[in-house]
């Protein structure tokens, strides 16, 4: 299969970096414990994505397994949060979104360095390329379908019947993400950006006046979905954002590309590459979850950049702290200037 530059930067596998390794006898007891039916670990290799918490690939004497652990070293207060993914992975189990299996999350710090949980590897195709180049038209169409019918399916479960009432507040979402992507991105300041600190003064102020609660994924890319042969998402992965959240603002997030990728921008490309548009792919959603999504569309995309620029910023603070598990993290850092500029001039487009 071709693969873009993309695929072959972030997929599949590596030695395990110098500092990521660990002790295996440790983890072998763990898994003794926990999965003895699996046999003994015959390799460790780390994945070349998941630069946020370093991902391993466990493969046993009967069956493959991924790790996910907290990196070493100092971290942001409230970053890599394997714990909470462990959660909300397992609790979503027996819903219509799509999930590994999880085999136990370990809190002693004291076994490999850090917390960590274990799930089932699965064995499907990641893309990091959203128009999917060495993909047919039928196949992007699917791919499209599938995604946005999980990211409906996950707004539509009942929080509180899966265990998750304790998961996040609800209620006053946009407020305290705003909080948070500002505090986090002080924290990790490299530079001064004036628009950035423009959008902090703007947001708190132009939250629309409408709630509802959901769970949301928080960083809901195609790059973090697993596709089986048939088009179909498989697994969603990298929980580590999710919360209990608005689930406008969580689609959204999802719908950036459509602003940020100039093809996916023209109409007439998007139906000749069976591609939808920004348009087609809210009213899908739309049909599954029954909701307007009319009101307020613009204020979300101003905020999910601005999210964005601060999920990127903290990874550049990593890479200052020498925290930062891929050596690419610096390149997609660099996208946070532009990222706010942006985001300001829809502030100055549509409110100004």
């Amino acid at each position: 299969m071709d693969m873009n530059n993309n695929d072959l930067i972030f997929s599949g596998t590596k030695d395990v970096a110098e500092n990521l390794k660990f002790d295996e006898a440790r983890l072998q007891e763990w898994f003794g414990d926990h999965i003895p039916e699996t046999g003994k670990i015959i390799q460790i290799a780390q994945f070349k994505g998941g630069q946020s918490n370093p991902t391993y690939k466990i493969s046993t004497e009967k069956k493959v397994f991924v790790l996910r652990r907290k990196p070493p070293g100092i971290l942001l207060p409230s970053a890599h949060a394997v714990d909470r993914e462990y959660r909300v992975m397992t609790a979503l189990k027996d819903t219509e979104v799509p999930v590994p299996n999880t085999y136990g999350l370990c809190e002693d710090k004291g076994l490999i360095g850090t917390e960590f949980f274990v799930m089932d590897f699965l064995d499907g195709n990641i893309y990091w390329d959203l128009l999917l180049k060495d993909k047919s038209p039928e196949e992007r169409k699917a791919i499209y379908l599938s995604k946005n019918k999980v990211i409906a399916e996950l707004h539509k479960v009942d929080y509180e019947s899966v265990g998750l009432t304790t998961y996040g507040k609800p209620g006053n979402y946009i407020a305290r993400q705003v909080s948070r992507w500002t505090k986090q991105y002080l924290a990790s300041q490299t530079e001064e950006i004036d628009a950035m600190n423009k959008l902090i003064d703007w947001l708190p102020g132009n939250i629309p006046d409408e709630d509802e609660t959901c769970i949301v994924h928080g960083d809901y890319r195609l790059d973090n979905m697993v596709f089986g042969a048939d088009n179909n998402v498989m697994g969603v992965l990298d929980w580590e954002l999710s919360t209990l959240g608005h689930p406008v603002a969580d689609f959204n997030y999802h719908c950036i590309s459509w602003r940020n990728i100039p093809q996916l921008a023209d109409e007439k490309f998007c139906k000749e590459q069976g591609i939808p548009t920004e348009n087609e792919y809210r009213d899908m959603y739309s049909e599954t979850t029954g909701k307007d999504l009319s009101n307020n569309w613009e204020f979300y995309y101003v905020f999910n950049i601005f999210k964005l620029a601060g999920i990127l910023q903290g990874i550049m603070g990593r890479v200052r702290d020498g925290t930062a598990a891929s050596k690419h993290a610096e390149d997609r850092a660099d996208q946070v200037r532009p990222l706010a500029e942006a985001a300001w001039s829809l502030v100055e487009k549509n409110y100004k």
